[in-house]
Parts: structure tokens; C-alpha cells; sequence
């Protein structure tokens, strides 16, 4: 049945969806009513007719700016740079954040072509300039890998001289972690980011 395989395909196309899961979805789909097919494909088309990037973050909104850039009661002079909007998810549910967040979406990968022409530098860059206030410090929150690294450096290497601090979030063990278990890269991390007590 082609239309069934076509849908099978696309659920296979959604992050963590396995081959089993992306038939049950299907499967769901086809033994569903009509109401229930038609809420689904209208909320996916409202959602793309109406989620679009923050002009100053480039996170998603719904509106021109996002909720948390138009929340005054953040710390304006502080910038958190992630790869993904579902990162800046991640750190808000610490509540050890209160600044402002840019989105790149993406990290440098010259291996896959992934230039830093092709994620929101550029963008960072002009945002530090034209900011209001001085932005004081620059969170560098990419991942922990070789992409998010090259990132990291370079992002750092073109702030120089235009804000007055660019830092990198800390790494390396994690809480209730074993060192027998750690692989020597994230020990090698967690020993030079280690902290007086």
C-alpha cells in the first residue's frame, strides 16, 4: 500500500521515531476518525503558518519576538549562545539563567560543509554591536563535542574586543558519576574546569 508506506516514511523521518513506532503512528492515523485526522494535519499547518524565528534571538515564536526577549526583567548585558531552540528549553528548566538567549542553529562542520556562514554568527556579531546595552558577558553553551568546540573557539575569536567577557559553560562529570566510568575526555574536562571548595 503505497499511501500507508508514504506515511510510514514520513513518521521515520521524526528524531528517535524507529521503524516499529513509525508504523503504530501510521497504523494510529488510519484506524482514527475523521475529526481526529483532520485536528492533526490543521494543527501542523497552523504551526507552520504561525511559528516563525525571534528577529532578535531566533528561537521560535509566534509573534515577531519571542516571550523571553520581550520579558524586561531579564539581564539585558547577558547573552547565552546554544545551537538549537530546544537547548535554551534545557537551561530555563535550571532557573539558574536569567539573561537573554541567541539561537545559531547549527554548529561548524567543515567535514559536512557547515561553514560559519551557515549559522547565525553573522547575527550574533551585529547583535553585539547594535545592542542598547553593552552586552558585559558572551555564554558560550554549544555542545561538548567537536563541532560545538570549533564553534566555541570561533565564536569566541570574533568577540574578542567587542564584548567584555566571552565564557564557556562548564563540563565534565557528571553528578552521581563513578570515575571508573568516565571516558578520559570528560575526565581530561572536569579536571581543568575544576573549582576551589
Amino acid at each position: 500500500m503505497k499511501s500507508l508506506d508514504r506515511l510510514i516514511k514520513a513518521f521515520r523521518r521524526l528524531p528517535g521515531v524507529g521503524p516499529r513506532q513509525a508504523e503504530r503512528f501510521a497504523l494510529y492515523y488510519l484506524r482514527a476518525s475523521e475529526s481526529e485526522v483532520a485536528e492533526f494535519t490543521q494543527a501542523l499547518l497552523k504551526m507552520r503558518e504561525s511559528v516563525h524565528y525571534c528577529t532578535q534571538c531566533f528561537s521560535y515564536s509566534e509573534g515577531g519576538i519571542c516571550d523571553i526577549c520581550a520579558d524586561d526583567s531579564r539581564e539585558q548585558t547577558l547573552l547565552c549562545v546554544v545551537e538549537e531552540p530546544k537547548d535554551i528549553e534545557a537551561i530555563e528548566k535550571t532557573r539558574a539563567f536569567n539573561g537573554l538567549y541567541h539561537v545559531l542553529h547549527g554548529s561548524i562542520s567543515p567535514l559536512d560543509g557547515r561553514t560559519a556562514d551557515s549559522i547565525k554568527i553573522k547575527e550574533l556579531i551585529e547583535r553585539v554591536q547594535n545592542s542598547p546595552q553593552e552586552i558585559r558577558e558572551v555564554i558560550i553553551a554549544t555542545n561538548p563535542d567537536t563541532e560545538g568546540e570549533t564553534t566555541s573557539l570561533y565564536i569566541a575569536d570574533v568577540l574578542r574586543g567587542l564584548v567584555g567577557k566571552v565564557s564557556r559553560i562548564g563540563y565534565g562529570m557528571p553528578l552521581g558519576g563513578h570515575i571508573d566510568y568516565i571516558d578520559e575526555m570528560t575526565l581530561s574536562h572536569a579536571l581543568k574546569g575544576r573549582t576551589k571548595i
